[in-house]
């Protein structure tokens, strides 16, 4: 069984993987430098752990302790830091109310080059609020699509906030980054897709209408929560498209639309 290490000073350097989780950039730097990312409650881990992401350490309140233990029996050397919930709140600066953290070790499973050979892809722009691009995942992997392209500056989906929001589904959807925002479009054409543009535009055809008669390969993509997609990506696409609204309201918020999306060109 793991190692049940009980500590009392938040100050302790053990528990550095796990220091203030709500300062986006430090995490990102320290994530990055550290090869790690944070799976917070006892649902994520559990789902971390079966899609065989290995744990470098975990931080436990004392009632998550029963429900955890059988499922870190495979990782008898890996420590688990026993705390109270005040000093776990102390450590990271928020209240831990799911009583359970791991660190576990980052890895890129999936490429580009992987995802050009899907069906169903959506493919996010800029997009840099993490819960939108955690929902946006889960929506993927719920309504039946094949994976998830993410432009070079949109949100890191192995971000606390991101994997809390997916449910764990980062762990299971093919994702990955594309490394150049300009041939972005021109290499999904290539590949087969055709891909359609979310967007306001004046020549935009209704989504039912694209619904009716769906390409064989698709690539769907969404813009930033603000502004919506590039000039630029939205002249590339083969076809935009808008989802028809009623009572004044001209669009959804980007997780939104993009799940109407996925629903209607599942």
């Amino acid at each position: 069984m793991p190692v049940l290490i009980h500590v009392s000073d938040p100050a302790d350097p053990r528990l550095d993987d796990y220091v203030r989780l709500r300062e986006t950039k430090l995490r990102a730097a320290l994530e990055a430098e550290r090869r790690l990312f944070i799976a917070e409650g006892e649902l994520v881990i559990r789902r971390a752990l079966a899609a065989g992401y290995r744990p470098r350490s975990l931080i436990l309140a004392e009632r998550w302790l029963t429900g955890l233990m059988p499922v870190l029996a495979d990782y008898p050397d890996v420590p688990v830091y026993v705390v109270t919930e005040v000093l776990a709140e102390a450590v990271t600066g928020f209240h831990v109310h799911r009583g359970a953290l791991a660190a576990m070790i980052r890895e890129e499973r999936w490429t580009v080059a992987d995802l050009l050979g899907k069906r169903r892809l959506v493919v996010l722009e800029d997009i840099v609020d993490h819960a939108n691009v955690g929902a946006m995942i889960r929506n993927a992997a719920g309504l039946g699509w094949d994976g998830v392209l993410l432009a070079p500056r949109s949100a890191d989906p192995l971000y606390r906030r991101a994997i809390k929001v997916s449910m764990g589904t980062v762990f299971a959807l093919p994702w990955a980054r594309l490394t150049s925002w300009r041939d972005a479009i021109p290499t999904l054409q290539a590949a087969g897709f055709t891909v359609a543009a979310l967007a306001l535009s004046d020549d935009a055809v209704a989504l039912d209408d694209l619904a009716a008669d769906p390409p064989e390969r698709l690539a769907i993509l969404l813009g930033t929560e603000g502004d919506g997609l590039s000039s630029t990506w939205v002249s590339q696409a083969d076809v935009v498209v808008r989802i028809p609204m009623s009572a004044g309201v001209d669009s959804l918020n980007v997780a939104g639309a993009g799940a109407v999306a996925c629903w209607a060109l599942r």
